[in-house]
């Protein structure tokens, strides 16, 4: 049995089937962007993929070096990096400042350099300028966060954020409870 279909019929048939495809290639793109390994770059230039530290537990600072809570940030990274040192654990320090110097929030690398020093980071620290990878890849909605992965390289629960400057509320406990399940 032969169906014909008018010429209008047809072309509506083949532009629900263009619609059809081209949405199909948009979530197949987004699905492959979001699962593609994340790559940042270190202050020296170096690529650092965080995803591929096989073994071994990779813990995100994510912050801004402009940011004041930040250097609480640096406090807490300090204090973890102190307690899990020689275990299989890795930090770095995500620096999400823009890299554009009309943006508000521009900083060089010399400026997070000396955001470093005066925190006295003892780990990588990382560029990813506006949160363009892990801002959207974690689902981080507010600054500065913490994101823990897993010793395959994938996000092991939700980020932590909710820095409390008055020191009552010590984000290293629930961080550290994160980590320790990973071992």
């Amino acid at each position: 049995m032969r169906v014909r279909y008018s010429k209008g019929a047809f072309h509506k048939i083949m532009r629900t089937i263009k619609g059809f495809i081209t949405v199909l290639s948009i979530m197949l793109a987004t699905s492959f962007a979001l699962s593609a390994q994340t790559n940042l770059t270190s202050l020296d230039g170096k690529t650092v993929n965080v995803e591929s530290q096989t073994g071994k537990i990779v813990v995100l600072a994510i912050g801004m070096s402009w940011l004041p809570l930040s250097g609480k940030q640096s406090d807490i990274t300090n204090a973890l990096v102190k307690k899990y040192q020689g275990k299989n654990v890795v930090f770095y320090f995500v620096a999400t400042d823009s890299v554009n110097p009309k943006s508000k929030n521009f900083a060089t690398d010399e400026a997070i350099r000396k955001f470093a020093s005066t925190n006295k980071l003892g780990i990588a620290v990382l560029r990813d300028p506006d949160g363009e990878v892990t801002v959207k890849k974690y689902d981080i909605d507010q600054m500065p966060s913490f994101v823990i992965l897993n010793k395959s390289g994938i996000k092991a629960g939700d980020p932590f954020g909710g820095i409390s400057t008055d020191g009552k509320y010590d984000l290293t406990i629930p961080l550290s409870k994160a980590i320790d399940k990973l071992f």
